[in-house]
């Protein structure tokens, strides 16, 4: 009888670390799900939906090379002095690795930032992670797509 205790509360541990671990496996389908929530908040100026599916440390790296804390992200979203006249992402290319995905996307939009106008088109990473079977965003980065390869 002794033998069989360790067997059996070895034998529930890994069944429960099988179960945990099969909860945080990210689709691809979830994956998209949760950037098209994000940017359906953008597009509606949603706040509560953008901070939804932001990670608590949720970092943007800008085109100029500085970056953006969650809270920052989360008001420009809502505030007056950013608005979009036109926005669509596409080319969506999905990396799963267990509970963490890298998405390769192209995004373009059109709007007013602070009273400058915009019209982007962008290469955007945007790194995802599962945890507790709830998805966020953890960061973005994304780069100007130009005519012209300087590099490659």
């Amino acid at each position: 009888m002794k033998l069989l205790t360790p067997w059996l509360i070895s034998t529930v541990i890994i069944v429960i670390s099988s179960c945990s671990a099969k909860n945080n496996l990210l689709t691809e389908a979830e994956v998209v799900d949760i950037i098209k929530r994000f940017d359906d908040g953008w597009r509606t100026k949603n706040l509560a939906r953008v901070d939804s599916v932001l990670a608590p440390k949720y970092i943007y790296f800008t085109q100029s090379g500085g970056t953006f804390i969650r809270d920052s992200v989360v008001q420009t979203a809502g505030s007056p002095v950013y608005t979009l006249e036109s926005m669509s992402r596409s080319d969506y290319e999905v990396e799963l690795y267990g509970n963490t995905a890298i998405v390769n996307t192209r995004w373009r939009g059109k709007g007013m930032y602070k009273g400058v106008p915009f019209d982007e088109d962008q290469r955007c990473s945007i790194a995802i992670v599962k945890r507790n079977g709830v998805l966020s965003i953890i960061s973005e980065h994304c780069t100007p797509i130009k005519t012209g390869n300087i590099f490659h």
